[in-house]
């Protein structure tokens, strides 16, 4: 799933760390600006669970909840356009 609303000094780790607390994470990435030198967050990533009834505990445990002293919001990540 996707989420928003991620501090600048959220790693892939704490990330992990928390979304682990409702199931087994397969992967957990914050989006960096590659064009930055420094790959600066751009307040936003993906959790990937290893089942939908973990995905769903996290999303649920997650949204609107605090991480690095931001509020955190959480969707089922859409896919990309493709033309």
């Amino acid at each position: 799933f996707f989420f928003a609303g991620l501090s600048g000094r959220t790693t892939n780790q704490k990330l992990r760390e928390a979304f682990a607390n409702f199931g087994d994470v397969i992967q957990a990435k914050v989006v960096t600006d590659r064009s930055s030198l420094s790959s600066h967050s751009k307040g936003y990533g993906f959790v990937r669970y290893s089942n939908l009834e973990d995905a769903e505990k996290g999303m649920e445990g997650m949204d609107g909840q605090f991480l690095d002293g931001r509020v955190i919001f959480t969707e089922y990540a859409k896919p990309k356009d493709t033309l």
